[in-house]
């Protein structure tokens, strides 16, 4: 792990160590540029690491969902492209931000001076128009969502090489330039289609445009303490108007899992910034905070009584600290439950208290942070309802409760930001948990549980930070990634074995074929029909195998046969038997076996005494025939962990209508990595399997487990019996993830218990 993890960091270690130059610069403005500089790279190290790794997992999920074997080929090959290439990619990338830096305080108009005032038309190549469209939406889309600090970083860095205010490429930070960078680190990469370039710039959107708003954060306060116009504000302070009325347009379109379509959320670990005001995306929390109300309201259920004071968020984290360590002491490590919204609000109140004398005030729950206790603890109470099985998942999600409430008590965009770090753990934690831990069939991960809990541990031992949790969310990323790529060689293999085994087959039936027709024409008996049935026949599948059936070789093999059976003149008896032994020992029979079974065959007989000696203690014509009828065949020997073979169904019903042959049709066209479920009929404990590879030949298709280990190979005509039977169904794709079907049904309950206060006036009207 250590070495892989240097050899991937090495070309960013060599690139920091160059600097931007220009001789026009001053010596203060060439400190603060080369500082900004190695903020940058430093800054991009971890989020151009998730990009290239989102960039292989998405050529990884679309050579499983291609549809055709060259398609899923092309992703595979453009994946361990990118593998091979990944430090020159990274290096001319970190080379291109350098360049940019560099180009600060240049003439504006130096790189279009360069070309020439009118170009000559041109035909529009595809995949470069493509290419524009993306990056020019990554560019508007990153402006957008960073409008704020570019616009005092383009002011700052105007005032430090005394030009007007830059934008555009012109600003090194600039989305524009970084993507202008990341595509030219992209031109390493020759063979790669246009596709899966516009593939790599998606993914940088994601995993860096989006987060740079923490770096912009950054370097403009660290040009502010530097004296770099430390009053510019992108905003005036005055404050929105009535923000309580924004949430009231319709609460299905501000749920957590729609708050990045809905309106730019602000970085993770960067707070508003002070000029302004709120951002649009509190409107979330502020939106399930009312339905809350509401509910509240005519339920008059966990209202808060404001007797006494609200607790200050340093009580209330201390408060949440002597929770966690007085759970910790008091529950076992291997499993504890979820906590409701009113068993946490009361420990909450009672470690808030502890200590003070009767009849003294005491401290209570402000309105904002009961309700975040209660959503988080309705959050996770849908995210329970999410799992298949009771079991680790269940047990890791009672671990994080309560490290969870302290980092949405004391950011915000817990709720707010949908790629939140938090967040993002606890999807990742509890998606891992219940696909590679809480399986039915014992094939756990060891490596992997003790890492969770390695990373739960952290996240209860230490303070709620951004910071903390992208340190872990990197960690289980990480782990993740080593992972699949086990489970994706793992899966290869055993898809090549299979297609191997389906190749022998074939040889072996057209070389029985080949065997028949001869033998239609010429009933040999005795040692000459044994050999040509029980070993010629593998020699010339291995020959199909190896050379094809019009080669040269394959020719020769059946030239033999002919010549053998007499079908064709032997013009030199001796090259024949160095044929046949030769031929007979490619397949696995002794040198000895082979020479005696050749001498028998064609009738020769020793001339010296030394041989006529060995002719002597020659096996006779049964024992050669009984050897050969006892030589194990080609491809005959069954791997002990192959399964046996399921009882043969009866056959597809021809019947368009009926339900077997619909099943078998569309059986026929799934692409490969389709996920099934097997139900046992005698337990009912539910397996899933991955359809890894199937044969349009045979017909037999392979299933795997989630660690890319043999599990079953069954024709598609058995499985559609199977699912007819109701015994087999396949698993429907579901694009979100157990966070983003959490959220969106505790959104959805929340609608249920705060719809019926409106329907009595619209029934009473």
């Amino acid at each position: 792990m250590d070495v892989e993890q240097q050899g991937r960091r090495q070309p960013l270690a060599f690139d920091r160590d160059a600097r931007p130059d220009n001789a026009q610069w001053s010596p203060r403005a060439r400190r603060l540029i080369e500082e900004t500089h190695a903020l940058c790279v430093s800054w991009l190290e971890a989020p151009l690491r998730a990009c290239l790794f989102d960039i292989e997992q998405r050529l990884y999920s679309r050579a499983e969902r291609s549809r055709n074997n060259m398609e899923q080929q092309r992703c595979l090959f453009s994946r361990q492209l990118l593998q091979q290439q990944r430090p020159s990619l990274e290096r001319r990338f970190l080379e291109g931000v350098r360049r940019h830096f560099s180009r600060l305080g240049a003439p504006g108009g130096s790189t279009q001076e360069q070309e020439p005032a009118h170009r000559p038309l041109e035909l529009l190549d595809q995949a470069e128009h493509e290419q524009h469209v993306a990056v020019q939406t990554l560019v508007a889309r990153g402006e957008a969502r960073h409008g704020p600090p570019l616009f005092e970083l383009g002011y700052r860095f105007a005032v430090l090489v005394s030009q007007p205010p830059l934008e555009g490429e012109l600003l090194p930070l600039g989305p524009q330039a970084l993507a202008s960078a990341f595509r030219e680190g992209g031109e390493t990469l020759q063979d790669f289609p246009s596709e899966h370039h516009v593939l790599m710039l998606q993914s940088f959107d994601t995993a860096v445009v989006s987060a740079l708003g923490s770096l912009y954060d950054t370097v403009n306060e660290h040009l502010r303490a530097d004296g770099i116009l430390p009053q510019l504000r992108a905003f005036p302070t005055t404050p929105r108007t009535q923000p309580e009325r924004q949430p009231r347009a319709n609460p299905a379109d501000h749920a957590p899992g729609n708050a990045a379509r809905q309106a730019p959320a602000p970085a993770a670990g960067a707070s508003p910034h002070p000029a302004s005001g709120r951002s649009d995306s509190i409107a979330v929390l502020d939106n399930l905070r009312e339905m809350l109300a509401q509910h509240r309201a005519g339920q008059g259920a966990l209202s808060y009584h404001p007797s006494g004071r609200p607790a200050t968020p340093e009580e209330l984290q201390l408060a949440l600290d002597a929770l966690q360590l007085h759970v910790s002491d008091v529950a076992d490590q291997a499993r504890r439950e979820l906590r409701s919204a009113h068993a946490l609000r009361e420990e909450l109140l009672t470690q808030l208290n502890t200590g003070k004398p009767a009849g003294a005030h005491q401290t209570h729950l402000s309105d904002e942070q009961g309700d975040t206790v209660e959503l988080v603890a309705m959050l996770f109470e849908q995210l329970g309802h999410q799992l298949q099985h009771d079991g680790s998942a269940h047990s890791l999600l009672g671990d994080l409760q309560l490290p969870l409430l302290r980092m949405a008590v004391a950011d915000k965009g817990f709720f707010n930001q949908h790629e939140h770090p938090a967040r993002k753990l606890l999807g990742m934690v509890t998606e891992a948990a219940n696909d590679w831990l809480d399986v039915p069939d014992g094939d756990v991960d060891r490596s992997l549980a003790a890492k969770l809990n390695q990373l739960v541990d952290r996240a209860r031992r230490e303070p709620p930070s951004t910071g903390l949790y992208t340190s872990l969310l990197a960690d289980i990323e990480h782990h993740l990634g080593l992972l699949n790529r086990k489970a994706q060689i793992a899966e290869r293999r055993q898809v090549e074995a299979m297609q191997g085994r389906e190749r022998l087959e074939q040889a072996r039936r057209r070389a029985a074929d080949l065997m028949t027709e001869r033998f239609e024409r010429c009933n040999p008996r005795g040692l000459l029909r044994t050999l040509l049935e029980r070993a010629w026949s593998d020699v010339l599948a291995l020959t199909l195998l190896r050379h094809g059936e019009d080669s040269e070789a394959f020719a020769l093999r059946l030239r033999i046969t002919d010549q053998l059976l007499g079908q064709q003149p032997v013009a030199d008896q001796g090259l024949l038997q160095s044929e046949v032994e030769s031929g007979l020992q490619q397949i696995g029979m002794h040198a000895e076996e082979a020479v005696q079974v050749a001498q028998r065959l064609l009738g020769i007989s020793a001339t010296t005494p030394t041989a006529n000696h060995a002719n002597d203690n020659t096996a006779t014509t049964t024992e050669l025939a009984l050897k050969l009828k006892q030589h194990q065949r080609l491809g005959e020997h069954v791997a002990p962990e192959t399964p046996v073979a399921a009882p043969t169904p009866p056959p597809v019903p021809a019947s368009p209508e009926s339900p077997e042959r619909r099943i078998y049709q569309r059986l026929r066209q799934l692409p490969f990595g389709t996920w099934f479920e097997f139900i046992d009929p005698n337990s009912g404990r539910v397996t899933q399997r991955k359809l890894a590879w199937y044969s349009p030949v045979s017909g037999n298709g392979l299933f795997v487990t989630r660690r890319g280990l043999r599990d079953e190979e069954v024709s598609l005509q058995h499985l559609a019996h199977e699912m007819a039977c109701g015994r087999v169904r396949e698993m429907a794709h579901v694009r979100d993830n157990l966070l983003d079907r959490a959220w969106q049904a505790l959104t959805s309950h929340l609608r249920q218990v705060t719809r019926p206060m409106a329907t009595p006036p619209r029934q009473g009207a």
